[in-house]
């Protein structure tokens, strides 16, 4: 191998697996795969944790209050991922600097699926008492940490390995893991709902996805590691394209960029949360709908917001991305005042449930699709890789960490009406943060 491959920041691992791969040229299409991975397993992570917030923490872990706080309790233990999701960004990129990717990646997924699993042996309230809510916050913080450490600018190596007219297609694919990630979530506990009782599956049965967590992340972990080993990876690093460098450094350059660009996303940002977590907190607590039927037409959702953002990525490719995230912006905005003007439509009804998952998923996955983009495209190349870390960081701890706390405050005391005023706010903030910056968007 040629020095021009013995990177500062490699470790002796990685430079052997550039040994390994430099015969071995990637093309985007297994560059998406690794990348699909990745993103599946981190949201399965992420579903496992947010749908147990509703159906199982209220009770194994809050049991001395009545169901409504127990569950705003949950959370508020929820939300402490997205607010050490920036920190962890911060350490792991020294982290990478210092010791390599490799190593960083390998650290943070150990880490996201260490913090599940052990999630899965913790005692409830009644043995352990309050020691069980800090274990289990400690356990959420952790998986926050992981989350920031494990960016590892495979979706930029996408962006700048696609076909120059394919930029949309492809910065799509990364998206694709959420609803793949929540459709494994969904069904995993919809299956022990429906075949346990209520005693065994609050005894045990919730405990097997977060068991299954640990075994997906080291096969993401392997997919991921090889394409990091490879000379594409390797020869971008070089060029600084996706550089791990100083956060205070990038926030210096490109504070602005981070500021703005962390509003972008926001209105679909606030729905992902309100089309998944928030609706199964409202059945569970103010309908008499079974919660194991209801997760399987979010899974049915879930399909739907998987084809929306395929489509996504060839409505992008011929209209942009930036017309494209402010067209379901909009669209959004119009979905809130629907959810405003006839709350009901969400309420006791079992088909104006179905309706709002399916046309809610529908937008999500139209809007979400090319947010990857959104957040990378307005950093020089230095900066990006860092930078667009940063912005997605701070994008889903102000438009997503707190929106199930929120929306279910909000329309438990106030009516259902409150939560698409909540959605409007952020469709206003993309839209905002887009007239801000009309080059932000610009074609990376």
């Amino acid at each position: 191998m040629s020095s021009d491959y013995a990177l500062p920041s490699s470790t002796p691992l990685e430079r052997d697996a550039r040994l390994v791969s430099t015969d071995h040229k990637v093309a985007p299409s297994e560059i998406a795969i690794g990348v699909v991975i990745g993103r599946t397993s981190e949201f399965f992570d992420f579903f496992t944790y947010g749908i147990a917030s509703v159906l199982v923490f209220p009770k194994v872990f809050f049991p001395f209050v009545d169901p409504l706080r127990a569950t705003l309790y949950a959370f508020a233990v929820f939300a402490l991922a997205f607010i050490a999701r920036p920190i962890g960004s911060a350490i792991f990129m020294a982290v990478d600097r210092r010791y390599g990717r490799g190593v960083k990646l390998t650290i943070a997924l150990f880490l996201l699926g260490g913090s599940t699993a052990a999630i899965s042996f913790l005692p409830n309230y009644a043995h352990l008492g309050a020691a069980s809510i800090v274990l289990l916050a400690a356990f959420r913080i952790g998986q926050g940490l992981a989350l920031g450490g494990a960016w590892d600018g495979l979706a930029s190596l996408l962006a700048l390995n696609a076909p120059e007219n394919r930029r949309g297609w492809y910065a799509m694919m990364p998206q694709l893991g959420a609803p793949l990630g929540f459709m494994l979530a969904s069904a995993l506990f919809s299956f022990f709902l429906v075949n346990l009782t209520s005693e065994d599956f609050l005894d045990w049965g919730w405990r097997y996805p977060f068991y299954v967590a640990f075994a997906i992340n080291v096969v993401a972990l392997f997919a991921r590691l090889r394409l990091v080993g490879t000379e594409e990876f390797s020869a971008l690093l070089k060029k600084q394209e996706l550089s791990a460098v100083p956060v205070l450094e990038v926030i210096r350059v490109h504070g602005r960029h981070i500021m703005i660009g962390a509003f972008v996303p926001l209105a679909s940002f606030a729905l992902f949360h309100l089309v998944t977590v928030f609706p199964i907190s409202w059945i569970t607590l103010f309908t008499q709908r079974s919660a194991g039927e209801f997760l399987m037409v979010q899974f049915a959702g879930a399909l739907i917001a998987a084809g929306a953002i395929v489509a996504s990525g060839l409505i992008a490719d011929q209209i942009g991305r930036r017309t494209l995230v402010g067209i379901s912006a909009a669209l959004i905005g119009v979905f809130a005042l629907g959810s405003i003007i006839a709350p009901i439509l969400f309420g006791d009804s079992e088909i104006g449930q179905t309706i709002y998952v399916v046309v809610g998923f529908g937008l999500l996955g139209l809007s979400y699709g090319q947010t990857a983009g959104a957040v990378s495209s307005n950093f020089d190349n230095r900066y990006r890789y860092t930078g667009s870390a940063l912005t997605s960081d701070l994008a889903w701890l102000v438009g997503a960490g707190f929106a199930p706390l929120v929306a279910l405050s909000l329309s438990s005391r106030f009516g259902l009406a409150w939560v698409g005023v909540y959605l409007l706010s952020g469709a206003v903030a993309t839209l905002s943060a887009l007239a801000l910056n009309k080059r932000f968007m610009r074609e990376a």
